[in-house]
């Protein structure tokens, strides 16, 4: 089923020509690998379950790989076609757009800002040309454009950096059935690509400018067009197709690795345990996860790898991978060792958990999404939730905003970081800080995004009310600037 959002009248992309645009980010498939490497300047009968999450026993051993068969080329013809539809859509709905020339500016002023580190500034201004921001200053309210310059005056509004969820699986959604797509129902690739293309703006609407999906094939296609400027979404990164215990041994993990960085992969994910549905228990061995995450090293590339048992983790650790994913069954012990190791840990509130119980009837029966798997998701939430507080409580332990958001959870996002403060414990202006600065660092894009600064990009949100004292603040987006083109907006520009 073809998503329902429509992309509304308040949504105008403000598009700023100047020098600035020079310094973007870098081109989809070399973004930087690691936190450590070099970085820019400047997502009835059982059926297999979507490719992102792990097989049960029940799937298929491998997926064919047949990028030059018919198929593939006819797949390809069709994206194509889609793309260029896509474009043209989207022309129509935004036209016209507003032109801001490179002598002019575009200021935001509002009540509250938050930089995204923690900073705090009352009656605020921020300056952006092109796609960068110039200035960020108190005192708005003296503030007078100069001739020419464009104002949105959010007043009562607090702004802050886009938002980042390093966790979120776009390719998701629900067929025309109203289950949740697979393989076998029958829908075409420009179909998936479509529904794609919505949960991303749905995301991007949500206040979410950048998204790591780890991982689906198919994101590399709706990265590429969002780089290119073809269709609305957030920065998105993506590891392609997971690697985990199918993928063979030591050796045949490397090769995996290396193929995946010449398909243009931008991390690697791995799967080192089973789901929570399967009881989470350990998949790989030391020297799987060894051979995987050192030659991912080698390659610039960051590994993510899903975890649930403290054995897994352990395992991933002592491998050297970046960040650990989900870690339900972590022990304190487990997660001093990631403290002493500098890996970032992503645990889930309870967002992924609620919104698969909501919706257990477009998902069971496919994959390990039976009546075992829902009893299991369901003893899950207090869990996840005990080593979320657990981890907050460790010190040196960074702990990153991810979602793992899936058909029926995208744009929803924000709520997983109200369950952080209000079923976590965390502090409020903690749980901005771990979506937009401390998420950027993880990525190894601490120096283009995830905080509001002068040479930064221009990745604004406005919300209503103040998100490092009422955490539901992230829920009420107002405005959304990407790369200094604007989203959303339900404040009007005063000229």
């Amino acid at each position: 089923m073809i998503p329902s959002q429509r992309w509304p009248s308040d949504c105008i992309p403000v598009r700023h020509e100047s020098r600035a645009d020079a310094r973007s980010l870098p081109a989809p498939g070399s973004l930087p690998g690691s936190a450590t490497g070099s970085r820019p300047r400047s997502q009835a009968r059982a059926q297999p379950a979507p490719r992102s999450h792990p097989p049960s026993a029940a799937e298929p051993t491998a997926r064919p790989r047949a990028e030059t068969s018919p198929k593939s080329v006819r797949t390809s013809a069709a994206l194509r076609l889609l793309r260029r539809g896509l474009v043209a859509l989207t022309l129509a709905v935004f036209s016209p757009v507003a032109v801001v020339t490179a002598e002019e500016a575009v200021a935001l002023r509002a009540a509250i800002l938050l930089d995204g580190r923690g900073g705090r500034l009352e009656d605020a201004r921020v300056v952006v040309e092109g796609a960068r921001i110039v200035s960020v200053e108190a005192g708005a309210a003296r503030f007078v454009p100069a001739g020419g310059s464009r104002l949105y005056d959010l007043a009562g509004l607090t702004l802050l950096p886009g938002l980042i969820d390093v966790h979120a699986h776009p390719a998701w959604y629900f067929n025309r059935s109203g289950r949740l797509h697979t393989p076998q129902d029958g829908d075409t690739p420009a179909q998936g690509a479509l529904a794609e293309a919505g949960n991303l703006y749905a995301t991007l609407r949500a206040g979410f400018t950048t998204l790591q999906s780890p991982g689906a094939p198919e994101d590399k296609d709706a990265r590429d067009a969002i780089a290119r400027g073809e269709i609305p979404g957030p920065r998105l990164l993506t590891s392609l197709e997971p690697l985990n215990e199918k993928t063979g041994g030591p050796e045949e993990l490397r090769r995996a690795v290396s193929q995946r960085k010449a398909e243009g992969a931008d991390f690697i994910k791995i799967f080192a345990s089973k789901s929570i549905r399967e009881g989470g228990g350990q998949t790989l061995s030391g020297a799987q996860l060894e051979a995987a995450c050192g030659e991912a090293r080698s390659l610039g590339l960051r590994t993510l790898v899903h975890a649930h048992s403290a054995e897994s983790i352990r395992a991933a650790v002592m491998a050297g991978c970046t960040q650990i994913e989900h870690g339900v069954f972590a022990t304190d012990q487990v997660l001093r060792l990631m403290a002493e190791r500098g890996t970032y840990f992503d645990p889930q509130c309870s967002l992924v958990f609620r919104n698969y119980l909501d919706n257990r009837a477009k998902y069971e029966g496919i994959g390990n999404y039976n009546e075992e798997g829902f009893r299991a998701m369901e003893k899950a939430i207090p869990l996840a939730v005990g080593v979320l507080r657990r981890a907050l409580a460790t010190p040196g332990l960074p702990v990153v905003f991810g979602t793992d958001a899936v058909a029926g959870a995208h744009g929803r996002n924000a709520e997983d970081l109200a369950c952080r403060v209000q079923e976590g414990g965390q502090p409020a202006m903690d749980a901005v800080v771990s979506a937009t600065s401390l998420a950027a660092r993880s990525l190894g894009l601490q120096d283009e995004v995830g905080v509001l600064a002068p040479g930064m990009q221009a990745d604004i949100v406005a919300v209503e009310g103040d998100p490092s004292r009422d955490a539901a603040a992230l829920r009420r987006v107002r405005f959304v600037m990407k790369a200094g083109r604007v989203y959303r907006n339900e404040a009007a520009p005063s000229k």
